[in-house]
């Protein structure tokens, strides 16, 4: 049985010149059960990508709490992770920054198993997983497209033997076509291997397709949550009216429907 990721009353602030001190995250608390999918929401700059590199180690809290099970999130410092911590890991926005440019892809994956020695994947069962070519292995990351590094990226969170997978909006830099598909695939690796999953973006629709629960995030503070059904049908506050209300209308065949000019 996984453990849960508790974030409690979390907060964030940066000193910014001229304008005094800046909440990213201003007291957000919520709870991320084994085996489900979570959807984080919100506009750009609302302080989404602060929480998901607190909830990693990456940022330190000015206020507030996350604890995984029973050990608390501390700060990752220049020493060696502690191992349980290992058990959270994010895949990042952009592919082509996350990756060893200089390193094959098989090494790549070998390094993320030896954080889980004897029980992860082998490098093939990994590429399986993320439904790329076993060949991929002696590739470098150049030689991929920026869908195929994400699938990468994400062969390699879950080499770890992750029980919590943090998207911080994963699906931002591919192609339209490409992004639902990365989306599932991401909530399918999770759940198959008992892994909660933390899914951030923008994209509210792709969220309602993939996500068990929503939060909805503005100005640094989670203004609406709930099933996600429940939010996309019968949204209670303005600003979760307001992201819906952006979302292009689809006719009964999911195609958006063209406006002749007048």
């Amino acid at each position: 049985m996984g453990r849960e990721l508790v974030v409690d009353d979390a907060r964030v602030t940066y000193s910014v010149a001229g304008r005094g001190q800046l909440n990213a995250v201003d007291g957000v608390s919520f709870t991320l059960e084994p085996g489900t999918v979570l959807g984080l929401v919100g506009e750009s700059g609302c302080g989404k990508s602060t929480l998901a590199r607190a909830l990693c180690g990456l940022t330190p809290l000015s206020g507030g709490g996350i604890r995984f099970g029973d050990k608390p999130v501390a700060p990752m410092r220049l020493s060696r992770r502690e191992p349980e911590l290992l058990r959270v890991q994010m895949v990042f926005q952009n592919p082509y920054a996350s990756l060893n440019p200089r390193r094959r892809i098989g090494k790549q994956l070998e390094d993320a198993r030896r954080i889980h020695p004897g029980q992860a994947p082998t490098v093939g069962e990994l590429l399986d997983e993320v439904e790329l070519p076993r060949s991929t292995a002696a590739g470098f990351p150049y030689q991929f497209s920026g869908g195929q590094r994400q699938r990468i990226a994400i062969a390699r969170a879950m080499a770890t033997g992750p029980e919590v997978l943090i998207g911080d909006e994963p699906i931002a830099s591919l192609d339209a076509s490409l992004q639902s598909k990365v989306a599932q695939l991401m909530r399918r690796v999770a759940l198959d291997s008992g892994a909660a999953l933390l899914f951030i973006s923008h994209d509210l629709a792709i969220v309602r397709t993939i996500a068990d629960r929503v939060l909805v995030m503005s100005a640094g503070k989670i203004v609406e949550s709930g099933p996600t059904q429940r939010v996309w049908q019968q949204p209670e506050h303005p600003y979760t009216k307001r992201l819906l209300g952006a979302i292009p209308a689809v006719d009964g065949l999911g195609r958006i429907p063209l406006v002749e000019p007048r």
